[in-house]
């Protein structure tokens, strides 16, 4: 039993590692050996539990995707019908912009993405259309056609705008890209 224990906390911590790792570092970044010891684990456990760099790739962006399709609904209970707001204000904000190793999975692994296998892709499409599926349900106006639109378009802004005003060398200049992506997106859902 202990065993079984121990190997259940290695794999969380190598999958905590994992993700954390890609999102501050991305792909090419990240090494097999800075995944395990950032876990506390050897890179033999890696390889045990996780089978490949590809593969800790792979669950780190399902987890990073599952954060925000748990994220999503807790914002519009919380928030009711201003919940876009609340969520792009968060998204946006300083505070998500500076947090790379914690911050959205959308955002910090999308590029990588492009580059991954088909099944990683396919992953991250299934796990983008859920997502999108969250907010067009969350949103009050428009047939089911046009609020899946806005919700495509809405994240769109949001992952765009974030990716933006992270690149950028002014806190100044981020916080503009912020406040001008923050209304865009808002004005996009109010339609």
């Amino acid at each position: 039993m202990k065993q079984q224990i121990r190997k259940a906390e290695t794999l969380k911590a190598l999958q905590t590692a994992a993700s954390r790792a890609f999102r501050s570092q991305g792909y090419s970044g990240t090494g097999v050996d800075g995944i395990a010891k950032q876990a506390g684990a050897t890179s033999g456990a890696f390889y045990a539990h996780l089978g490949s760099k590809d593969r800790a790739f792979q669950t780190a962006l399902e987890l990073g995707l599952n954060e925000v399709i748990e994220a999503i609904p807790d914002y519009q209970a919380r928030h009711g019908k201003n919940w876009p707001e609340a969520f792009a204000r968060y998204y946006l904000g300083a505070a998500h912009r500076k947090d790379l190793a914690c911050g959205c999975a959308m955002t910090a692994l999308s590029p990588d993405v492009v580059r991954a296998s088909a099944e990683t892709r396919s992953l991250f499409e299934e796990k983008m259309k859920t997502i999108t599926g969250l907010i067009a349900d969350g949103l009050e106006t428009g047939d089911d056609e046009d609020r899946a639109a806005k919700a495509w378009a809405f994240l769109s802004i949001l992952i765009g705008a974030l990716t933006t005003a992270r690149a950028l060398a002014s806190e100044a200049q981020a916080e503009k890209v912020a406040a001008a992506a923050l209304h865009a997106a808002l004005t996009i859902v109010a339609r």
